[in-house]
């Protein structure tokens, strides 16, 4: 008999744009409700956005004292959602840091059987007048977290991040296609502009997948997408609540990289400082 063709590898993904609140179990209750969603439009892939469990603004000492642990209430109940909807969840929540004053501002990517990677913000928002050091402690660097789904290596990181191009190059070297990037990307003078760019070129440079999820206005810009290796918007969410669905297909970024091989053409590599 015939062989049967291989199926391309391809990952229905969606990003989930949402406002967190002062409400654990509403934030809780929100995020399933939006996973059900998901799932139900074709999503293996549910991406919320950063500070999904708890988020104040500006922040306070709250945010230290609705802090939990990985094996908390927030990560238990991903795992939960995950498992009844047969998806891979990622969203980030306030970690408790290694002092009572902070938190780690930390990614996870669970499936049903538990948590696949984590991640913690490296670089803290320290600009535009807001200084997240005073609440947030920073994660360590040199490491680079990514999953696998049918195929497709999925690299985290977080919001600020997105301004530092070396964050995206350590994933590309831990062998990532796709960059995922929860947000919580404040609202200011051409701030739109800086997100949509930012997301386009990290999508361009490394010849992969970007999917983002932002908080909706009037805090974050809202504007949350799924961007293909060539900088393309394949879905988006405007400023409002929503979901925005796409695939991220191994073909693509094989053909992409074939006809654009930036990432064997580079001459310099990514370290710690």
């Amino acid at each position: 008999m015939p062989e049967t063709p291989a199926v391309p590898a391809a990952v229905p993904v969606a990003v989930c744009q949402f406002a967190p609140t002062a409400s654990r179990a509403a934030n809780r209750d929100r995020i399933a409700e939006l996973t059900a969603e998901a799932a139900a439009r074709g999503a293996r892939l549910v991406v919320f956005p950063e500070y999904s469990s708890y988020f104040v603004d500006p922040m306070d000492a709250t945010l230290a004292e609705n802090a939990e642990p990985l094996n908390g209430e927030f990560v238990s109940t991903l795992t939960a959602l995950a498992s009844d909807y047969a998806v891979v969840i990622v969203a980030g929540l306030a970690e408790q840091a290694s002092d009572a004053a902070h938190v780690r501002n930390t990614v996870v990517a669970v499936r049903g059987d538990g948590i696949l990677a984590t991640y913690r913000k490296q670089h803290l928002y320290d600009a535009f007048g807001q200084t997240e050091s005073d609440w947030v402690e920073a994660g360590e660097i040199g490491g680079a977290a990514t999953f696998e789904l049918a195929g497709i290596r999925f690299g985290l990181m977080t919001c600020y991040d997105l301004r530092f191009p070396e964050v995206s190059r350590t994933l590309m070297d831990a062998g990532a296609d796709a960059l995922v990037v929860p947000a919580e990307w404040v609202r200011g003078p051409l701030k739109e502009h800086h997100w949509t760019t930012l997301l386009a070129a990290r999508a361009i440079e490394n010849t992969a997948y970007v999917i983002a999820a932002d908080h909706p206005t009037p805090i974050g810009v809202g504007h949350s997408q799924i961007v293909d290796p060539q900088g393309v918007v394949l879905a988006g969410v405007g400023t409002n609540e929503g979901i925005a669905v796409a695939t991220v297909e191994r073909s693509t970024i094989d053909r992409v990289r074939a006809v654009n091989p930036s990432l064997r053409g580079r001459r310099y590599a990514v370290g710690p400082r």
